[in-house]
């Protein structure tokens, strides 16, 4: 490993050996959030320092995946065929196993600064251990926890005669956590860079494309070749739909657009769909539930209820399968390029992606090219298009075969002879995503490898710190670059809780626990209020549990906070759409009341008053005051009888039954948590006698057709009842 060249493994325990062997017995090691982490290698450096006890073992991470597990025996019942299903030959994470049983070692520690919701409360060791830290953040913090090994998967490919890597699914880190390790190697530090190749993943564009120089060990082998981690789809409900077809109306033609996973996120993608596709009865819906006469002004202002003429362009932190249906059909459409002057002009729509001779000129009055060009000119006009390809340049000549013409453009002659003979026809390189990492069901991995060359290379991977903010990196990422991209950016990520000042709970509990993490949302946040055109758009289910635990996430106040209240900006709920930003507290707070589920409006309103924040005469308006879920379904009952807003619009891995079940349990799950709703369920349960045929087809799936215990037989009544309550049979 002391060469300059990568050593190839064939297996992963020699790779451990000789890491061992190279940085000793302190090794503080990194892996890419999610879908990226090398689990065969993890797993066999972990196994090594559970063996050796002198091993001093760091594992600083991010998003630790596992498969899907139920809490309860009915639960297990439903997702254990799924599961089986959906993973069977994925490498599951050792260290995440002995993390559920409490068994982690104690020369072992693992640091994660983001997990899925709610994974890790009450997991003491994770919330411990947890490092609190922006996206933008991970690899200096990564760097300052003495990271010294780091290792992710790659997929490889020949080009032009030479096998190169791609980073795929995760260069967002990797891009600035390799080079600080080098300048660190370069002082003397003993560090291992390692790629993993699994060619299952997409091969990915853009910066993630890198040599094979970059890592000092290379592990290539089929057996590696694993199945990648397949994100379940969630169903989208009422209020996310809700959500969702609000923020799209904030969306901007011409704009640009980033989004986060989950449900709400794919409720704003079914929205944008809707609004391109399906135009008529999307402002059909707008209108008729009375979205367009409550923020009517606010929609004019910021974004729009019209198709999308010019598109939108995505520059996201995490590619979600959304942003493919987005391409699909047209919405993403808008093209942006990496060069300022190019960027500029289009922007201001002095050329368009038609090249001509215009587009020359211009480029020459702009300071983009001389008028004299030199060979960076030629390779700048002939890697975006201007120039066709097949010329040469040499002693400021451009040959086109035969023909020579003189670089001199100030002279007219020559400038007519490229003009008629070496322009190109539409601008190349364009970029219609940038994207940080990945991460979704399997079917999204089918769609990105199924797509052409062509479609994929407009997906630009890249690092987080191009993505996530304006300033302080690589200089070909300039600010004013990121600027004229990111025209009328709309930011939109989701949140816990909203405070009534404004402030927003994203990524833990006011006791301390984590829920999450920051990841990227302060910087989206922060960029939004940075450019001139940008806006934070913060989505927020308004009520969290049904019946009696029912509870508002608007609140008063809050014990923790992610981002503080003077940079809040827009807040939707289900109920509506809260404009936030340079407003006195008493308008933020009449605006968040407009929000609020009507049946915690009222006590709101009460410690506003009392706390002097609002005038003691302020009456919520009579429009704002039937903000009740009965209303939300009523809204769109005539909606969902055309075949709108179904559960799962983008697909779904579970199968028809297993839809069923799943609908069933969870309305079973809600009637559980009620303590007289509990007892009346088991009492009527339990006076079922006869099993419908109609419920046997999903009492086979569940393994309780022929109950073998008494408490199988209860489980079997319970899925009866529960099925036949939800109309499902």
């Amino acid at each position: 490993m002391e060469g300059k060249s990568p050593v190839y493994y064939q297996d992963v325990e020699k790779c451990v050996d000789d890491v061992i062997s190279k940085v000793g017995k302190e090794i503080v090691f990194g892996l890419p959030l999610g879908l990226g982490k090398a689990n065969e290698f993890a797993n066999a450096l972990y196994r090594r320092a559970k063996e050796d006890s002198s091993i001093q073992l760091v594992i600083c991470t991010a998003l630790s995946l596992e498969k899907p597990s139920g809490s309860s025996d009915l639960e297990q019942k439903f997702l254990g065929p799924f599961v089986e299903r959906l993973f069977d030959g994925y490498v599951e994470l050792d260290y995440m196993k002995d993390l559920r049983k409490k068994t982690i070692p104690d020369n072992i520690e693992i640091r994660e600064f983001y997990a899925k919701a709610g994974a890790y409360i009450n997991v003491d060791h994770a919330q411990m251990n947890y490092i609190s830290s922006n996206y933008t953040h991970a690899w200096r913090d990564s760097i300052d926890n003495g990271v010294n090994v780091v290792a992710q998967i790659v997929c490889k490919k020949e080009i032009d005669g030479e096998t190169v890597y791609s980073m795929s699914c995760n260069p967002e880190v990797s891009l600035d956590i390799v080079p600080a390790l080098r300048e660190q190697e370069a002082q003397g530090r003993k560090v291992v860079v390692i790629a993993q190749v699994n060619q299952n993943l997409p091969f990915m564009y853009g910066d993630a494309v890198v040599k094979g120089d970059v890592f000092d060990a290379i592990i290539d082998a089929p057996k590696y070749t694993s199945r990648l981690f397949g994100a379940p789809k969630m169903s989208i409900t009422t209020p996310d739909y809700m959500i969702g077809m609000y923020a799209s109306t904030l969306i901007k033609d011409n704009g640009t657009l980033q989004i986060g996973i989950g449900s709400l996120g794919d409720a704003l993608c079914y929205g944008l769909r809707m609004r391109h596709t399906q135009n008529a009865e999307y402002k059909k819906f707008i209108n008729d539930t009375g979205m367009l006469g409550k923020f009517g002004n606010v929609i004019d202002r910021i974004g729009g209820i019209n198709t999308f003429k010019d598109g939108i362009t995505g520059s996201t932190e995490m590619l979600v399968d959304g942003y493919l249906y987005l391409l699909e059909s047209g919405v993403v459409k808008r093209k942006t390029y990496n060069n300022v002057p190019l960027q500029r002009l289009l922007n201001e729509k002095k050329i368009t992606d038609k090249v001509t001779p215009k587009t020359l000129e211009l480029l020459i009055e702009e300071g983009a090219v001389r008028s004299v060009l030199n060979k960076e000119d030629f390779d700048f006009l002939t890697e975006f298009g201007i120039f066709k390809e097949g010329l040469s340049f040499e002693n400021k000549i451009i040959k086109n075969g035969e023909v020579e013409i003189s670089a001199d453009l100030s002279d007219s002659n020559n400038m007519d002879q490229v003009i008629s003979s070496c322009l190109g026809s539409t601008l190349k390189n364009d970029i219609l995503i940038h994207g940080g990492f990945f991460l979704g069901p399997e079917g999204f991995y089918k769609m990105l490898n199924d797509m052409s060359e062509e479609e994929r290379k407009k997906i630009f991977m890249t690092s987080v710190l191009n993505v996530n903010q304006l300033y302080g990196n690589n200089p070909y990422y300039s600010e004013e670059l990121k600027c004229l991209q990111r025209r009328d950016g709309r930011f939109v990520n989701a949140c816990l809780m909203v405070t009534l000042s404004g402030a927003v709970v994203s990524d833990g509990l006011e006791n301390g626990q984590v829920v999450s993490g920051v990841g990227g949302q302060y910087n989206f946040v922060s960029q939004a209020h940075a450019l001139p055109d940008g806006r934070s758009i913060l989505m927020c289910k308004g009520v969290r549990g049904a019946g009696k635990s029912a509870a508002s996430n608007i609140v008063f106040n809050y014990g923790h906070t992610t981002i503080p209240r003077h940079l809040r900006d827009f807040v939707i709920t289900e109920y509506g759409i809260a404009d936030l930003r340079g407003k006195m507290d008493k308008e933020v707070i009449a605006q968040l009341l407009n929000i609020t589920d009507s049946r915690f409006q009222e006590e709101l309103l009460e410690q506003a008053k009392k706390a002097r924040k609002i005038p003691a005469d302020y009456i919520i308006p009579d429009q704002f005051k039937n903000n009740t879920p009965e209303r939300l379904e009523a809204d769109i009952a005539s909606f969902k009888e055309k075949g709108f807003f179904e559960p799962f619009p983008f697909g779904t891995d579970f199968t028809p039954e297993e839809l069923v079940i799943g609908k069933s349990l969870k309305w079973l799950k809600a009637q559980m948590t009620e303590g007289l709703s509990k007892v009346s369920s088991l009492g009527k349960a339990m006076t079922i006698r006869t099993i419908p045929e109609t419920a046997k087809p999903y009492l086979e799936r569940l393994n309780l057709d022929k109950p073998g215990s008494a408490k199988e037989r209860m489980m079997q009544k319970l899925v009866i009842y529960a099925l036949t309550s939800t109309g499902s049979i």
